[in-house]
């Protein structure tokens, strides 16, 4: 577990001065990850540091070599395309290069002058996926989703025998997925209208978002090797807000026997910056299934993931649509919740994927599922707030939502608050349904 440290001092000012304004995002406290460029232009992506409403181009500071040691060998990872090089190093060079990073960037640092020219507005930066994803995994651990879920379809028996005892994942599709984007709307088979009839093909006409996390794998492991949940965490990089936009008819008729497939492999969003399970550190939270639960089997416990295995990071879902946008009009705010809730933790994710001798890889993503809260205004997901689409949403400026229509913008934010702490934030996860093409 990554303990508390000189960079999460809530005294800790920054010389950019928008790092150190109420509200912001990113604080010096923060220092999370994205891989960006220079809006317009064609130069390559690099990777970059948020402070405030700066980005630091990893890049450039390289070519300085400001740092020594652990910290100069993971600023030197930071000069391609992707983060895949740095996560490859491990957690001490990622420690290192946080704490050099904070240093350089507090008030009062002597490489204020050496940096301060390599900083870019991220106003006007565009960004890339800030890691090349080999495999992607999506789980299913909030027990209250996958619950209100369960009784839509199997009222009595909501939640399959498994569910408690083990961590249920799918192989997701990692060529579709992407950094605040817009997409299509996807096309496909749908459920036919009478049982034995013909399946009806076209637009999906239920097109849902889910709320998640991603967890990005840093170091890997080989195969036929397991990673025991006490070291789990140190396989880790970071968590990201995450998208898996989901096509709920197509979903419904193709999901048995063998799960999820064209429903969730046609887009699914990140957003750019990744958050490092250091910056985390003061938001953990003691973890415990409830006592009348069965209780993890041991390669799933440990005393520390008990002590401190969950996060508190409250995230919270937006809506715009053409209309609102065109009238100007304030995000509409459908739900929110919190990862504190979900029912396994990412060590325990970690350990149960590769408990058969899966290897993971740099750069590989692990989604959380959707995150819906214990109460009916924490639902993540359209399916379950507008209970299968039979009570529809109301929206500020007047019009109704059962689910996603062209031209819908969805936008996820999420921050950690704790008091004696600085607040941080992830961004926003930005993703517009355009319509089938």
């Amino acid at each position: 577990m990554t303990l508390i440290n000189e960079t999460h001092d809530p005294a800790l000012q920054s010389w950019v001065a928008s790092a150190n304004q109420a509200g912001t995002d990113f604080p010096i406290q923060n220092l999370p990850y994205a891989v960006f460029r220079r809006a317009g232009t064609d130069q390559p992506w690099r990777p970059g540091v948020a402070i405030g409403a700066h980005i630091v181009d990893l890049a450039a500071l390289a070519a300085l070599a400001p740092f020594d040691g652990l910290a100069a060998q993971a600023l030197a990872a930071c000069t391609g395309d992707a983060l895949n090089p740095l996560m490859a190093l491990g957690q001490a060079h990622w420690r290192a290069l946080r704490l050099a990073l904070s240093r350089a960037l507090r008030a009062g640092s002597p490489l204020q002058g050496r940096i301060e020219p390599l900083l870019v507005a991220q106003a006007d930066a565009q960004y890339a996926m800030p890691a090349r994803v080999g495999d992607y995994t999506d789980f299913y651990i909030s027990v209250h989703h996958a619950t209100t879920i369960g009784k839509q379809f199997r009222p009595d028996n909501p939640l399959l025998p498994n569910y408690k005892w083990v961590p249920i994942g799918y192989h997701g599709r990692a060529s579709s997925l992407g950094v605040n984007q817009p997409f299509a709307r996807p096309v496909g088979q749908q459920r036919p209208a009478d049982e034995g009839g013909t399946p009806q093909f076209g637009p999906c006409k239920r097109l849902d978002y889910e709320l998640e996390l991603g967890i990005y794998v840093g170091t890997g492991n080989a195969q036929g090797e397991r990673i025991g949940i006490e070291q789990a965490e140190e396989h880790v990089f970071g968590l990201s807000l995450f998208n898996d936009w989901s096509a709920r008819d197509i979903q419904a008729w193709e999901y048995q026997p063998l799960g999820p497939f064209l429903s969730k492999s046609f887009a699914s969003t990140l957003s750019p910056w990744i958050v490092t399970l250091e910056a985390l550190a003061p938001f953990r939270e003691k973890f415990a299934h409830p006592a009348s639960d069965p209780q993890p089997l041991p390669y799933l416990s440990s005393a520390a993931n008990s002590a401190q295995g969950a996060f508190n990071v409250q995230m919270q879902v937006l809506l715009t649509t053409e209309q609102s946008r065109a009238a100007r009009a304030a995000p509409a705010r459908l739900s929110s919740s919190n990862f504190r809730d979900a029912y396994w933790t990412v060590a325990q994710l970690v350990a149960h994927h590769t408990v058969n001798g899966c290897n993971l890889q740099p750069g590989d993503l692990m989604g959380s599922g959707t995150l819906s809260g214990p109460s009916p205004s924490e639902a993540a997901s359209l399916l379950e707030l507008t209970e299968g689409g039979k009570k529809p949403l109301e929206l500020p400026w007047g019009e109704q939502r059962t689910f996603l229509q062209d031209g819908d913008q969805v936008i996820f934010r999420a921050e950690c608050a704790r008091s004696g702490y600085a607040r941080i934030g992830f961004g926003e996860c930005v993703g517009t349904v355009a319509p089938a093409r």
